[in-house]
């Protein structure tokens, strides 16, 4: 999966489990169900979710009854946890390696780090504002997907 897919995919899946009420491990959604609302493969599901798991924000189980569950209410945890879990970033992209005696291409890389550097900060700063709740604030009440137990 691409890094810059990483992010969005988290955030969808800790939403769909916080939308079912996933907080326990007899409420654990699986990879299937939660590739269907995404939609995704369940392997991208899997590695996605076992980086939120390395961060504490949801517990796994594999196997025939596994899945996931949140271990932290939706409004508790903030979009920039997510990123961070993830390993994300504002997905700039990297600075070029720049060009040995040209006065632009010696200079350029670490111009642009900096700036990529600063982007992230911004984006991290105004994501931790958002939690998993918020992102279901526009979700009917009582509306559940059909596969929620």
């Amino acid at each position: 999966m691409a890094d810059s897919q990483k992010f969005p995919v988290a955030a969808h899946a800790l939403a769909y489990l916080a939308h079912c009420g996933a907080m326990s491990p007899e409420a654990a959604v699986s990879s299937v169900e939660l590739a269907a609302s995404i939609p995704t493969n369940p392997v991208v599901i899997r590695r996605v979710t076992g980086m939120l798991a390395q961060a504490g924000l949801v517990a796994t189980r594999s196997g025939a009854h596994g899945g996931a569950w949140l271990l932290k209410p939706a409004d508790q945890i903030g979009l920039d946890q997510v990123l961070r879990a993830v390993a994300g970033c504002a997905h700039l992209g990297v600075p070029p390696a720049g060009a040995k005696g040209c006065p632009v291409g010696e200079k350029i890389p670490e111009a642009v780090g900096a700036a990529i550097a600063l982007a992230d900060q911004a984006a991290a700063e105004r994501l931790s504002t958002i939690t998993v709740a918020d992102l279901l604030a526009d979700t009917p009440q009582g509306a559940r997907p059909r596969s929620c137990a």
